[in-house]
């Protein structure tokens, strides 16, 4: 039996096994996302992330230049797009980032800052099946320079600014009531009459 092989089998039988543990623990505790996952599941997310990432695109450099333009643009995309589960500054700690299964790993540890920019890429490009991280990708060319640029930015999440954290701020997408909100304060500071909120309880 060659060497490939014998591997090949191991890598079978070592997944059928967490597969097992996988399997015992859902039925012991159910599906909430609320859980932490097991140690066997997070080994297995991690090994079948790894092999879902071609060695092609592992290898791959960031051919997009790091300058101002390319890092500004970055951060307004990320603060649109991504903030909303991994946070302004990358932690995850958001109210979606919590409730995934896995959670939203903090992208300023080790974890994600040992990835090679092509793996990042993929991530951002392909997604990750059952982690709910989509794909990204639009298969453009304009699309790839846009990863290529966020991949940059989360290099540079473990050393953001908190003036850069409060200039995401003011671009995270707002919900119907935050901009309702707004507009009321507007309305209030200009001297404009300001709609009277219903009374409850009466």
């Amino acid at each position: 039996m060659n060497s490939t092989l014998r591997a090949l089998l191991i890598l079978i039988v070592a997944i059928a096994l967490l597969g097992g543990v996988v399997a015992y623990t859902i039925v012991r505790h159910g599906l909430s996302t609320r859980a932490e996952p097991s140690r066997a599941e997070a080994v297995l997310a991690w090994a079948m992330r790894r092999l879902a990432t071609p060695q092609e695109a592992r290898t791959r450099l960031n051919p997009v230049q790091p300058t101002s333009a390319v890092l500004r643009q970055a951060l307004e995309h990320y603060a649109d797009h991504c903030a909303v589960c991994h946070a302004n500054d990358g932690s995850g700690d958001t109210q979606m980032g919590r409730s995934f299964y896995p959670k939203v790993p903090d992208m300023r540890s080790s974890g994600t800052q040992r990835l090679s920019d092509g793996e990042l890429f993929a991530i951002i490009e392909d997604g990750i099946r059952l982690t709910g991280m989509p794909a990204w990708g639009t298969g453009t060319p304009a699309g790839e320079r846009d990863s290529w640029g966020l991949v940059h930015f989360i290099r540079r999440l473990p050393t953001l600014s908190s003036e850069d954290v409060e200039r995401m701020e003011g671009l995270n997408p707002k919900t119907a009531g935050q901009l309702k909100e707004e507009e009321e304060t507007r309305r209030f500071l200009a001297g404009e009459p300001v709609e009277p909120q219903p009374a409850y309880g009466h």
